[in-house]
């Protein structure tokens, strides 16, 4: 074992109180009680459904990707009624105006007297399904962004602060599909996590069909609340990161820019555009939760190469010469992963 991943196996600087250490094993049970209530709901994607509960528990926003039909949306709608949130839907379509999102100031008449008030919109929930949300205009998928990364929007010359816990959930649809505008990248980049869902195999889509086609009970129960998420945000940022795992995480979003001193030459070849300083916080941040979540109170090397590819996957920018070569970005950060030693103890 490394002097990186025995930094402790019980209590560690950060998580010394009782308390701290019952909180993650609520953490730990909550997310085993969850995952068996999805399952009730939905078959198979088991790491599509850790990878969406790190990010619940980072306190980070997730788009999921895949074609129609994979159980996306009913996915997002399900963790929201395990929790017990307020939970609210847009479909997103291409006529979807910004003020359909946020919200609108209308005139009303008090006393004889004229005013503007402000009607806030669906985004002023706790977990926000932004359904197919590639199927608007970039105009409208940017008012999103002041709510994702700063909690709040501003209308009027009004800040009006988001309720807590705030998740932006997003599905959309491959960007080859009819009808799909890309996200611009600064919305992409607010998102913690890309996760892809594939096609399920033989067996689970059986279940699934004979599933769907009788009287099935999907009642869930509610093992926890919203309270119990900002906990688990809280106690997630106690965790230690050794700077050696932190320094790791940095050096593998830097090797993602082309012409940086780190970056290899097929990065130099296929990429347009690298990740940015978010990618390296969202390494970290996750990493902690997954370790916690994994029963160790340090976050490690495994930790940010398992996490690397949902972070970055929609952080890096292939160029025309990927394309050609039928270069996939996971193939870039798989390659990234085999090439980027992890660093020495002197660093």
């Amino acid at each position: 074992m490394s002097e990186i991943e025995n930094i402790a196996e019980g209590t560690v600087a950060g998580l010394e109180s009782q308390d701290d250490l019952a909180l993650v094993k609520k953490m730990q049970d909550g997310r085993d009680q969850i995952i068996a209530e999805i399952k009730k709901v939905i078959v198979g994607q088991e790491a599509v459904i850790d990878e969406l509960l790190i990010a619940l528990f980072a306190g980070g926003h997730c788009l999921v990707t895949g074609v129609p039909g994979l159980a996306k949306t009913l996915l997002i709608k399900t963790v929201a009624d395990i929790l017990q949130v307020k939970f609210s839907r847009i479909q997103f379509t291409p006529d979807l105006m910004p003020a359909d999102v946020v919200g609108s100031e209308i005139v009303e008449e008090v006393d004889g007297q004229r005013r503007l008030k402000f009607v806030k919109g669906p985004i002023f929930t706790n977990i926000l399904l932004a359904d197919e949300i590639n199927r608007t205009p970039p105009k409208t998928q940017s008012s999103l962004l002041e709510a994702m990364e700063e909690k709040q929007v501003t209308a009027g010359g009004v800040t009006h602060k988001m309720a807590k816990p705030f998740f932006v959930l997003a599905t959309q649809n491959p960007i080859e599909l009819e009808g799909t505008y890309p996200l611009p990248e600064a919305q992409l980049d607010r998102f913690m996590f890309k996760i892809e869902l594939g096609y399920l195999s033989e067996d689970d889509e059986v279940s699934v069909v004979g599933n769907t086609t009788r009287i099935v009970d999907n009642t869930v129960a509610h093992p926890l609340n919203g309270d119990d998420i900002l906990e688990f945000q809280r106690i997630a940022r106690q965790v230690p990161a050794a700077q050696a795992v932190i320094r790791y995480a940095v050096r593998l979003v830097h090797a993602s820019r082309p012409n940086s001193q780190v970056a290899p030459d097929f990065v130099n070849d296929w990429v347009a555009w690298g990740a940015g300083i978010r990618a390296s916080q969202n390494l970290v941040l996750a990493g902690k939760v997954r370790a916690l979540l994994s029963g160790r109170y340090n976050v490690s090397y495994g930790d940010i190469r398992a996490l690397a590819p949902a972070v970055m996957r929609h952080r890096v920018l292939l160029n025309f010469h990927a394309e050609a070569e039928r270069i996939t970005t996971d193939e870039v950060i798989k390659r990234l992963l085999a090439s980027i030693p992890e660093p020495t103890a002197d660093l």
